[in-house]
């Protein structure tokens, strides 16, 4: 477990969050991106607090010690997660799943969406964490990054695994160890988000565009592809399609894969690096095709059906949002059930069904099936085995690694 050593942000780490904040996944209300322009003033003021403030010195020595559980006399758990990220009623006044697991639980649930982006939301719970006081939340869901982050500083509580029957049980195969924390002793994905490749068949030429050495090398492309700015994506897909495990990579594949990019640049075969806002020219067909996010697709195939996808036959990269107690919740054993509840089939085909995101669940595809056939036969919500055998997932990165790294991608997208 690491300590929680002074430190400030460098540039290119800040260069790389502002990306994140106003175009990049940072900008996505995961249903709707009609919100994402009242995001951009709170997240950009997290992430400046954490650039003006550095890390704090130190952390207590007990800041991820589990703290007394008040489960048993207080039936409530609070839940934190980002916006258009659970179930909603017909009538926009509740939540269907919390409502049910309250009716059968007797747990109240207070639901609140105020995760705009992981930046601005550590930048909100750190100093509680860090002085070893309770967030006022007991259940919490960041990206793969930063839970890795709040586990080695100590500040998630273990769970127990007694409480998590489901969860233990139906947890897909391709989330069940990640590096940086192996057999989900700390966490459970709540959505899995795949970069996957798009294309726009009509600007093709009906062609199908299945590789990330099409988009770098096809003459007939050049000028109308589109890569993320997203570092972890970008490089991450670079490095599969060379061959390389972006869970593995050494610092010369990462200067491999950046080199492979550069050409790509040189020769003026890659259009940009964009966020999220590549989905209006992918549409249009200004891009012919792109490195993208799948939720995006799954939003533009609703309504343009030239919008195509590929996996890459060297695999793909796949990030998760994850649910975690943080230290010194005060209801660690509601929380865990509320996990576990959101693992029954049932449950988490009601939850994939509105959110459209990849469903970390085993056993919902009947379940899934009956509420929409499509989304049930849809690979970019439940993986096949086959797609789900490509997926692969960036490893967890130092500090350093993190600063070098977003400097010489920085440097390669222009930032």
């Amino acid at each position: 477990m690491e300590s929680y050593e002074p430190e400030r942000l460098s540039s290119a780490q800040l260069a790389a969050m502002r990306r994140s904040l106003t175009s990049g996944r940072g900008a996505l209300t995961r249903r709707s991106l009609l919100r994402a322009s009242g995001m951009g003033a709170l997240a950009l003021g997290g992430m400046a607090t954490l650039g003006a403030c550095g890390i704090p010195p130190a952390k207590r020595a007990d800041a991820g010690m589990a703290s007394d559980d008040h489960s048993a006399e207080e039936k409530e758990v609070t839940f934190s997660n980002w916006t258009e990220y659970m179930d909603v009623s017909e009538d926009e006044k509740g939540h269907p799943t919390l409502e049910a697991f309250t009716k059968r639980t007797g747990i109240r649930v207070k639901y609140t969406e105020d995760i705009n982006d992981n930046v601005e939301f550590f930048g909100k719970i750190k100093p509680q964490l860090a002085a070893g006081q309770n967030t006022g939340r007991d259940l919490i869901c960041v990206t793969d990054w930063l839970a890795a982050r709040i586990i080695r500083l100590g500040w998630a509580q273990k769970l127990d695994p007694s409480n998590l029957p489901h969860a233990f049980a139906n947890v897909s195969a391709q989330f069940r160890t990640p590096d940086w924390d192996p057999g989900r002793a700390y966490s459970y994905p709540w959505t899995g988000i795949p970069t996957v490749i798009a294309y726009n068949v009509k600007a093709t030429g009906g062609r199908k565009v299945d590789s990330v050495t099409q988009l770098l090398d096809d003459p007939k492309l050049k000028g109308r592809v589109s890569f993320l700015s997203e570092m972890r994506d970008t490089i991450g897909m670079t490095l599969l399609d060379q061959g390389k495990d972006p869970g593995k990579f050494t610092d010369a594949d990462f200067d491999g894969a950046i080199g492979r990019l550069q050409k790509a640049v040189d020769k003026k075969q890659i259009r940009r690096f964009t966020g999220n806002d590549y989905t209006a020219d992918l549409s249009k067909g200004d891009i012919a095709a792109c490195v993208g996010w799948a939720g995006d697709i799954i939003q533009l195939q609703a309504d343009n059906p030239d919008i195509r996808f590929a996996i890459p036959a060297a695999g793909y990269i796949t990030s998760s949002d994850n649910l975690l107690v943080p230290a010194q919740a005060r209801h660690k054993t509601n929380a865990e059930k509320l996990i576990d509840y959101y693992y029954e089939p049932p449950v988490a085909a009601q939850l994939a069904a509105y959110i459209n995101y990849v469903c970390p669940v085993d056993g919902v595809r009947d379940e899934l099936a009956r509420i929409d056939e499509s989304m049930a036969s849809n690979t970019l919500i439940l993986p096949d085995k086959e797609m789900a055998a490509k997926s692969r997932s960036f490893r967890s990165l130092s500090t350093k690694e993190e600063t070098a790294y977003e400097e010489k991608f920085a440097k390669l997208i222009g930032a």
